[in-house]
């Protein structure tokens, strides 16, 4: 499983950024929007619980 960045949601807040849940911290901002570390992302869905516009969800990986 694997956390998805909308980036037609992702407004850059930085909430999911700053959600010390994350037990990889696999989140960080990109230059517009969040970008998910494919590498470390488990999936847990710590990030989808604290996004503000519901740009996070988590897909199976591929």
């Amino acid at each position: 499983m694997l956390a998805v960045i909308d980036k037609n949601e992702c407004t850059g807040c930085g909430a999911c950024v700053d959600e010390k849940e994350c037990p990889t911290n696999s989140l960080s901002m990109g230059t517009e929007y969040s970008v998910v570390d494919k590498t470390t992302c488990t999936g847990c869905g710590a990030c989808v619980d604290v996004c503000p516009t519901a740009a996070i969800s988590i897909h199976k990986a591929t």
